[in-house]
């Protein structure tokens, strides 16, 4: 008699229900045990595309784990972790050393916002659950909320979860309106806050209470209370010292509440100590999984596998954990600047589309909102990015660089979206969207030309926002950051873009969603949509993305860009460019040797500086560490 095979695993695993839960699963007011909500989703998607490609991603991620975690077993047989954790140990006393208690920093985030506002428009559906969306729900009110029913979920799911469930359909002019009147209100107290959204944002109060002597707890009640006045809405709020600490601090006592952290290195350990991992802005649901494979669950955990991070720090990001574990983050809080912008696109999420003409239709009218942006915005670029979703849910990119700078009118860039779609075609679509990226701004003076470009130091924002790419064949669209913000895990964003537009069906008038791949673009030129926000971005790659079904396709419509082998005449090296490009590296390599003579000077004479001012008895004395 043969033995009995083992059972298959079950496919409800708790990593898939989990999944199929969404990204909002940790959003305030919802259940804290969850199991009985999770399995109620799962049973209403069986049976859906959305289902069986939540289930691959489930799989593919598993065995990205079980991957790593030998990995982690290889790096660690037969060494001895001391050295290295001493190592950390003197890379965290360094970080410490940066922490800053002198700011006060405050996150501000509207409460339901979406719904809070169809709540002044209708005060019957007070105590009711309700949910604003169309295929997919937006924003759930708080009622609802107590059912399961949150942002990102498929409106036939919530109504199983929530039979009464009284579904609104979007408002984004009233959105905007109030929207524009929170912000404001927000402005009187830091005219250069961050907005983060259309529903929130971050302030550095440290001024206002010290030119007005309040306290900060005083302060952000002051500003809770005038946007009650003012607008009807209520917001919740963090009190931090920094962006990270001031985010994660909103979130305690929701709605209509504020939390304030206090200003001492021994509260922030104690705070974060405990806190679950994925509480902290910058870690998402993929990651989530990874850190608990290796058994981290709270940023306490972080110290105790120091090591293995260090080892494995292309995976996790050793510099950006460690300080989540000390909560150490940035502190500077300032709008988003034009020249940061990276992409300007829009995108249209309909019922699964086969048919040839219709797909064509929905690209023309994403070509013609994206046009209105562009030309409301002053922007123009040199590539544009088709984005499209099957009908099982997986997404692809297409890209096209040129050497010119494309037109905004709707009929060319419609004519470049439509020569990258068809030669994929057949296809079975649910989502299609157009990106423009090496962008120009058209408002801004033209730079200096020449070789002057070379002696002019890059300007850098701390707030600048990664390159996104959804597969490594738009490598040419990826921009190498200069260096390293640590306020993310590696592939968050690429996590975060891939989680938009998740719901199961959405019909066929759903309303359009622009997307702009700036972290935090100012809130006159937001769309109110639900945000996705994190402290400050880090640069990301494209291999890090868990979601490699973005990859599987080569792109068909980029061989006609005008490029060629050709042969620098200075340095000898084979490039791959046209003229321009050819030209702008001879400029370069005829102005090189200039530079490397200006640098090795300049170099000479800080290090005799430097040396004079060693010397000199009093100059010991560096300036004093803030205590703690």
């Amino acid at each position: 008699m043969e033995p009995e095979k083992p059972p298959e695993p079950s496919q409800d695993s708790a990593s898939l229900l989990k999944r199929l839960a969404g990204p909002s699963s940790t959003k305030a007011g919802l259940a804290h045990d969850q199991t009985a909500i999770n399995r109620t989703i799962a049973e209403a998607s069986k049976g859906s595309k959305f289902y069986e490609n939540e289930k691959r991603k489930d799989k593919e991620l598993s065995e990205r784990i079980a991957k790593i975690l030998k990995q982690r077993d290889e790096a660690l047989q037969g060494i001895d972790i001391r050295p290295i954790e001493r190592n950390i140990d003197h890379l965290l006393e360094e970080l410490e050393s940066q922490r800053d208690l002198s700011q006060i920093v405050v996150h501000v985030d509207m409460d339901a916002f979406y719904c809070s506002v169809e709540l002044l428009d209708d005060p019957s559906l007070q105590r009711k659950p309700f949910a604003v969306g169309g295929g997919v729900i937006s924003t759930a009110s708080y009622e609802a909320r107590k059912f399961g029913v949150r942002s990102g979920m498929a409106t036939f799911v919530a109504k199983k979860l929530c039979p009464d469930l009284i579904l609104l359909k979007s408002n984004f002019e009233r959105y905007s309106e109030m929207s524009d009147k929170v912000m404001d209100i927000f402005e009187r107290y830091d005219p250069t806050m961050l907005a983060a959204g259309c529903d929130e944002g971050y302030l550095n109060i440290t001024k206002y209470c010290e030119e007005h002597m309040v306290d900060a707890d005083t302060c952000v009640q002051q500003i809770r209370d005038t946007v009650f006045r003012e607008t009807s809405l209520t917001v919740s709020a963090g009190i931090a010292p920094n962006k990270m600490l001031a985010k994660i601090c909103s979130d305690k006592n929701k709605p209509n509440g504020q939390y304030p952290l206090p200003f001492d290195c021994t509260s922030i350990k104690a705070f974060m100590h405990d806190l679950s991992i994925r509480k902290v802005p910058g870690v998402g649901r993929v990651n989530e999984r990874l850190l608990e494979a290796l058994g981290i669950k709270t940023c306490g955990d972080i110290f105790k596998h120091r090591a293995t991070l260090q080892l494995m720090d292309k995976q996790f990001g050793l510099i950006f954990l460690l300080r989540t574990y000390l909560g150490v983050a940035s502190n500077v809080v300032q709008p988003i600047q034009r020249e940061e912008r990276k992409s300007i696109g829009a995108e249209r999420t309909f019922h699964a589309l086969c048919n040839k003409i219709q797909i064509l239709r929905k690209l023309e009218e994403v070509a013609g909102e994206l046009e209105d942006d562009m030309v409301r915005g002053g922007w123009t670029g040199k590539t544009v990015t088709l984005k499209y979703k099957l009908d099982t849910f997986q997404v692809f990119t297409r890209a096209k660089s040129f050497d010119r700078w494309v037109s905004s009118k709707k009929e060319d860039l419609f004519a470049i979206g439509k020569e990258l779609l068809l030669p994929e075609l057949p296809l079975t679509l649910r989502l299609i969207g157009l990106r423009v990226t090496k962008l120009k701004d058209l408002h801004a003076p033209e730079p200096a030309g020449g070789i002057k470009r070379f002696f002019e130091s890059e300007k850098l924002s701390p707030n600048k926002r990664p390159r996104l790419a959804s597969n490594s064949e738009d490598c040419d669209d990826v921009e190498d950051d200069a260096g390293e913000d640590h306020e993310s895990m590696p592939g968050f964003y690429e996590e975060e873009e891939n989680a938009e537009g998740r719901g199961l069906d959405a019909p066929d008038d759903e309303e359009p969603t622009r997307i702009s791949h700036d972290l935090n673009p100012p809130h006159h030129e937001r769309r109110t949509r639900p945000p996705v926000s994190a402290p400050g971005p880090s640069r990301t790659r494209p291999s890090d993305s868990p979601f490699s079904a973005t990859t599987s396709k080569p792109i068909s419509a980029r061989q006609g860009d005008r490029t060629r082998h050709q042969e620098c005449p200075i340095c000898g090296k084979m490039l791959e460019t046209d003229n321009k490009g050819l030209n702008a590296h001879i400029d370069f390599c005829l102005s090189r040797n200039v530079i490397m003579e200006a640098q090795t000077e300049t170099q000479s004479i800080v290090k005799k500086t430097k040396d004079l001012v060693l010397s000199w008895p009093s100059a010991a004395k560096g300036k004093r560490k803030r205590k703690c």
